[in-house]
């Protein structure tokens, strides 16, 4: 079996296990937000089709993989499909509702329980430097300067050809153009799920080059 022909089983799996771990997932999903919507900011978990659609850029050649707000796991699922190793994984979620979940899912990957806000201050267990970022955060419901913060500390951790994949359900970047114009950062918008409840968009952020 051939590296594409072995992809497309792992990602059938993904979308026939998915079906099942949203029924199991959902309840506490919802329970979640009920304690705290500004934080979970949906109802519901994500979709497969918006984590294939936010982990399509990414394979094993891309490294190790730095997940924000992971919360049931949809997303972390749909890297280990994409060939991604569970070790080079490393989840940050400050929900002690989602962790422990988590850590019984993916034990091999490494799981931060910390506000992604404080990622500048991380300490890692071996040196990290991750190709990209994929976030699971609800940006539009922070302060500029907290999404400034996560962004920066993120970027920290990213090689300077990494990139940051950030997925909204607004109409537009959920990072605004006058803080990625401070950053150095650019944004586009790589693909629109419809699938999803409700429909989402995905967003690509790398580094600005430097004109020489």
């Amino acid at each position: 079996m051939n590296k594409h022909a072995a992809l497309e089983v792992d990602i059938s799996h993904l979308q026939q296990h998915g079906h099942v771990c949203r029924r199991s997932e959902g309840f506490n999903f919802f329970r979640a937000w009920l304690a705290d919507p500004l934080r979970v900011a949906s109802i519901v978990p994500s979709s497969t089709q918006l984590a294939l659609a936010i982990t399509k850029e990414i394979s094993a050649a891309t490294g190790p993989v730095l997940e924000l707000g992971p919360g049931t796991g949809v997303f972390t699922r749909a890297l280990l499909a994409r060939g991604v190793a569970e070790a080079d994984i490393v989840l940050v979620e400050s929900g002690s509702e989602f962790a422990a979940g988590l850590r019984q899912q993916f034990p091999r990957a490494t799981l931060l329980e910390m506000d992604a806000a404080h990622l500048h201050a991380a300490e890692f267990s071996k040196p990290f430097k991750a190709g990209a970022v994929v976030s699971g955060l609800p940006l539009l419901s922070m302060s500029p300067r907290k999404v400034a913060a996560i962004l920066l500390g993120a970027f920290q951790q990213l090689r300077h050809d990494g990139k940051f994949y950030q997925f909204t359900y607004g109409p537009s970047c959920p990072v605004p153009r006058r803080l990625l114009d401070r950053l150095g950062l650019k944004a586009v918008r790589t693909s629109t799920t419809f699938a999803n409840l409700p429909p989402a968009s995905v967003y690509r952020i790398p580094r600005r080059k430097m004109l020489r």
